[in-house]
This record gives C-alpha cells, structure tokens and sequence, in this order.
C-alpha cells in the first residue's frame, strides 16, 4: 500500500551514499543534483497519478450520486434525501483523507529537501521549487493548485446546499456572499486546503499570533472537541480576561515616569515599574499552564482576585508614600496573568468550525486593551480625595482596574461553565475513531505512513534528531514535552531563530512603548494626555495591518519573503529613531515610531506563522507548549527592555534615548543575519 507514497526511506539513503560518492571523488555536484532531481520528479509524479485516480474515483461517485438526486428531484422523499446527504459526505470524507495522503507526502518532500541542503551545503530546494512549480508542464502545480480537487469541493458543496431545508432567498451557492448553512466537513476540507497551500485570509492571519498551536497533521475525521464542552459565555469570559489585562499592562504607561517621581524616584524607574508586571508573568506562565491541565474556572478565579489586590496595593502606594508598595502591587497583577488559560481554553474547548474566528478574537481583545489602556489613561486627568485616599491621574489607573477586576470576577462566578477535562476518554475516543477509519478502503490506501520503520529510529549522522513520520506516528512521540528542559530538546535551529526573532520584535516595541512618556516629555514637553493619544494611535493600527497583510500580502509573498521584509523596515525604524541630528523633531520620533511598530506587527504574524510549521508536534500540546515557549520568549523580552530603561536613566535622560535603542538594534541585526542563515528551511 506504501508505494503511493513518496518513499523517504529510499532518498534518506541516497543521501548519504551521495555524500559518501562526493567526499572519496566518486561524484560529482552537477551529477548528484541531476539525479536526484531526476528521482524527486518520479516520486512526485508517482504521487500525482494517485492523486489523479483517486479524484476521478471520487467524480465517479459523485456523478452516480447526482443522478440519484435528479430522480429524488422527481419524486421527493425525505428519508432518501437524509440518506443522499450522508452519501455527499462520505465522498467529503474520503476526499479530506486523499488531502491528509497529499500533506503526509508534502511533509516527507519537505523533509528529504531540507536534509539535502543541510548535508550538502546546496540552496538546491530554491531551485527545485521554482523550475518545477512554474514549468507549464509542472506536476508540483497539481499539490500546490488543487484544480481537480476544488472542482470536487465545488460538486460536494453545492450539492449539500441544494440538499438543506434551510437555503435562504438564493438562488444557488454561487450568488451567496458566504455560506451560513455549509456542512462542516467542506469547512474541513477548505481548511485542509489552506494548510497545503498555506493560503491565508484576515481571520487566520490574525489568528496565528495568538500561536495556539495545532497537530502538524490533524486528523482526517471531524474535530474530536465535543460541542457540550463548548459554551460561548465562557469564551466570551476568556476573551475578556484577554482584554482586561492587556489594560492593565498598559494603562499605567502615560504616567508611570510622573507616579515615579511623585514616590521620590527618577523618572525611569518607570521601567521597573511597567517591568515588574512581565516578571512575575514569566513565572505565572508556567503555573497557569499547568492549572489549566485540571481547570479553566480556578485559575480565572484566582487571577482576578490578585489582580484585584494587585492594582488596589498600585493605587494606595501613593497614600502610603511607598515605591515598595507600588512594585508590589505590579508584581501580584503580573502574577495574575492568565493568558496561559485563556489560550489552553480556546485550544481545548472550542470547536475546530469556529477555532480559527476565537483565535483571532483572543488577538483582536489583545490589540484593543493595548489601544484602551493609554486612551483611559489620558481621560482619567484629575483629582480628589475621599477621606484620606486620593484619586488622582497617577492612582485612578488602579482604582479603574480594581473595580473593572471585582466586576469581571462576580460575572465570571455566576456564568463560567467548567467544561469536563477527559483527556483519557478523548484519547480512546480517538483511537476508536481511527480503527473505523481504517475499514475504509479509501482510507486503508492511505493510512500506511511513509517514512522509516520504528526500528530505524535514530540519530541523523549529521547530529540533529529529526523526527520522521512513523517516529512522529509512534506514541512515543506523540507525547508532550514534560518540562522546559525537554521541550528546549525539541527546538531546531529554525525553530530558534524564529523564537529570536519573537523575542526582537517584542523587546523592540516594549522600548518604544515604555521609555515614551519619558522621551516625549524630555524633548517635546507633551502632556500625559498627548502620550495617551500617541499611544492609543499606536494600538489601533494593529487590526488595519492585519486586514491588509493578512487578505494581500500574505497571498502575494512567501512568508519568509514577508519575515525578512520586515525585520528590515523593523531595522530602519529603530535607524531613523536615533538622536543624532539637532534639535529632534516630533515628525521624526512619531515616524520611526509608526515604522517600528507597524512592521514590528506585521512580524509577529508571519513569525508566529512559520513558527506553528517548523515546531514539533510534542509542542503542540502539553503544559510546556509552543504556546508557553512563545510568552516566556516575549515576556523576557520584556523584562530585559523595562530593566534596560530603568538602568540607561543613570545614565541621564539625555542619553536615554540612544542607550536603550543600541541594543534593539543589536538584537535586530543579529536576528536579520541568522535569518539568512536559516532561510531556506523557512517553508
């Protein structure tokens, strides 16, 4: 059955007999790259024509189910439609399982060409790619088009529709803007599609940068996640958490220099102060994430009480004359930092169908808090005192959070629906699903994998573990990373540098956003209300990129291509923000900084984007996941930028702007560089 696959085995061997032939002088370059070339070609072609049979199996099923629906046309009978919809969605099955053979396969050529690079030193993959995929002839074009495939989606789809009671005032699919009554399993096969051709839109661009990572090959059968788990108050409850904290990360950061200063500290001390949120995040990230393996309910619970005593103790610092007080109540309310729930939740508990729109949901609460937290900041200019509190513009971002916290924990104890946590039942649900599966004939083509016997299971002799197909497919391998250590053991050399490159962007935009109140007041005398715009104006250009990159630009470029392009505009961002000509101007600091930002943006999607491809399956689940490393790499970041701030202010604040941006640029040079270095296994 496994010789429609490509056979890895073979071309794994071949590799290394070529690299054997090359070091004695037995071979030449041009030889070795004709003939391997040459038996790539036969393994996709072999691929292809399978892929050609089956399509026109699947017409032909699809053809004798037509003239049935023509007969019930004639002579309606509710009991043989019911029975004809369910024929439909067998043939959809089996066409999601012929595209699951096409991704096993992809993976597997994907695989082979990175270990030829590797080992030779070629950028052979470039090569092959572009003069197969743009040839008129191109076989490739078949995988990466899917013609004859759209065209059976088409027939399934529309017929479904003409089979469904409810249809609407249209007269067929083809005149509806979208489909509110389309079968799950085109919503299944579409997105299979999406994966192979790595096609995007808004909502999946947005989407990627919540990083809630996803099985490198999914399931062929419909989504395991059982709909009663799903409870749509509940999510709208995570997604508020989301948004809340996000306000509470950047609310205070109009007018920390001023509360700083107010305490008897200098005025960057701010980045302590803003810092000390993401500090203790980078510990409740773990502990959240391991809560999460028993509950949702508990650790939201608990989140909301400590970040409710947490702003209580940032308001009373003021009061009580104390800068101690006032990081303290900043590192409960990092401590309360429940995003590791609220990703593990939309991860676990959402249905596939509506995953991708929740995900993007969680990005979009994000990038609004991000937005609200200054504008509420620059509203809240005034001040009083009730007995001997004081409400003013420095301890009123507190008291807001506070009272915003009380109210969101009261909504979540009365609404929050704890869903049922039966990994063990899933698990041999699953399995139970796949040994019916398997008595497809369909299915029973496809489900022999295509890489190496789990005896061969080794190190690669050029000392990287690479994870082939049965060992992927191996329960061993399927189970999660147990500890930081171990998931580190899982991360590639790409996979590295996108977490670099994760840890830039973020360390880029935290300098930016934090030092700001600081830099704007020392050279242009703005207000905390000026600050509070400027910052709001920054957050609400993140949904807009997104629209643009995510419907166009996505689709035009490579995402590498795209990654690259920004790391370097992210480069002259932090270039033109320098203080290096006098006097410096507003227009160049708001420009640099819309620069840096936006395109700091329009990188953390495409980088989130490739990092969900190049990451191990094991990290796709688990307490330590890709999700997991991704926060700890941006929270460092982080840390690192606040504490940066805070240190360049002992310097004066003359020289804040220029010591603090050195290293930003640093870090993005160095990121840009080993993206070179790592490009082409970036597909």
């Amino acid at each position: 059955m496994n010789i429609y696959y490509i056979n890895y085995k073979l071309m794994k061997k071949k590799v290394k007999q070529y690299a054997q032939q090359i070091e004695v002088g037995a071979q030449d370059r041009r030889h070795v790259l004709k003939e391997f070339s040459r038996m790539l070609d036969n393994q996709i072609e072999k691929i292809v024509l399978f892929l050609l049979e089956q399509q026109g199996l699947l017409a032909s099923r699809i053809a004798k189910l037509g003239e049935q629906h023509e007969l019930l046309l004639q002579q309606p009978d509710i009991s043989q439609m019911s029975a004809l919809r369910e024929a439909y969605r067998a043939v959809g099955q089996d066409l999601l399982r012929l595209l699951f053979f096409v991704e096993i396969n992809a993976i597997g050529l994907r695989k082979i060409l990175k270990k030829f690079d590797k080992r030779f030193g070629y950028k052979f993959t470039d090569y092959y790619v572009t003069t197969r995929a743009n040839h008129p002839y191109s076989q490739l074009q078949q995988v990466f088009k899917h013609v004859g495939i759209w065209a059976v989606v088409g027939a399934i789809s529309r017929n479904l529709a003409d089979l469904q009671d409810r249809q609407g005032s249209y007269v067929s699919i083809y005149d509806q803007p979208s489909l509110p009554f389309q079968d799950p399993v085109i919503d299944s096969i579409k997105a299979a599609v999406d994966r192979l051709t790595h096609s995007t839109n808004f909502l999946q661009f947005l989407g990627q940068h919540a990083l809630i990572m996803q099985e490198e090959l999914p399931s062929a059968v419909d989504d395991h996640v059982d709909d009663q788990k799903y409870d749509f108050i509940s999510l709208l409850l995570n997604l508020v958490n989301t948004f809340l904290y996000m306000v509470n990360t950047y609310i205070i950061v109009p007018t920390a220099d001023n509360y700083s200063m107010s305490l008897g500290a200098a005025p960057t001390v701010c980045g302590v102060v803003i810092g000390a949120m993401a500090v203790a995040q980078v510990f409740s990230s773990v502990y959240f994430s391991a809560w999460s393996n028993k509950s949702y309910f508990r650790p939201l619970v608990f989140s909301s009480i400590v970040l409710f005593l947490g702003n209580t103790m940032y308001a009373l610092a003021y009061d009580l004359d104390s800068i101690a007080v006032l990081l303290i109540g900043r590192l409960l309310c990092g401590f309360g930092s429940a995003r590791a729930v609220n990703r593990r939740y939309i991860s676990d508990c959402v249905p596939l169908k509506i995953r991708m729109q929740a995900s993007a949901g969680f990005v979009s609460a994000s990038a609004l808090g991000m937005a609200c937290g200054p504008a509420i900041a620059g509203l809240l200019q005034t001040h009083f005192k009730i007995y001997k509190v004081t409400f003013n513009d420095n301890t009123l971002p507190g008291w807001v959070m506070a009272l915003a916290w009380l109210v969101y924990l009261l909504w979540l104890w009365i609404s929050f629906k704890e869903p049922a946590h039966e990994i063990e039942e899933n698990n041999a649900s699953q399995e139970a699903n796949a040994g019916t599966m398997e008595n497809n004939e369909l299915e029973s083509r496809l489900t022999e994998h295509l890489l190496l016997s789990s005896e061969e299971k080794q190190q690669d002799e050029d000392g990287d573990q690479e994870y082939d197909g049965s060992e992927e497919a191996s329960e061993e391998a399927h189970k999660p990373a147990t500890s930081i250590q171990s998931a580190y053991r899982l991360l590639t050399p790409s996979v590295k540098v996108q977490l670099l490159i994760y840890f830039m962007l973020k360390y880029s935009m935290e300098i930016l956003l934090s030092e700001s109140s600081v830099i704007t007041s020392y050279y242009f005398s703005w207000s905390t209300s000026s600050v509070a715009i400027f910052l709001a104006c920054l957050g609400l250009t993140v949904l807009p990129v997104n629209i643009v990159v995510g419907s166009y630009i996505s689709n035009m470029f490579e995402d590498r291509q795209i990654l690259l392009a920004s790391e370097i505009m992210v480069c002259i961002g932090i270039l033109l923000s320098f203080h290096i000509i006098s006097p410096y101007s507003v227009p160049q600091y708001v420009c640099s900084a819309f620069i840096t930002f936006v395109f700091a943006e329009v990188l953390e999607g495409v980088n989130l984007s490739l990092l969900s491809r190049v990451m191990s399956s094991r990290l796709a689940r688990g307490t330590y996941n890709g999700g997991l490393l991704s926060t700890e790499a941006g929270t460092l970041a982080r840390v690192i930028a606040d504490g940066t701030i805070t240190l360049a202010g002992y310097l004066g604040e003359s020289r804040l702007l220029n010591v603090t941006l050195l290293p930003s640029l640093f870090i993005c040079v160095a990121s840009i560089i080993a993206t070179f270095y790592t490009y082409n296994s970036l597909y």
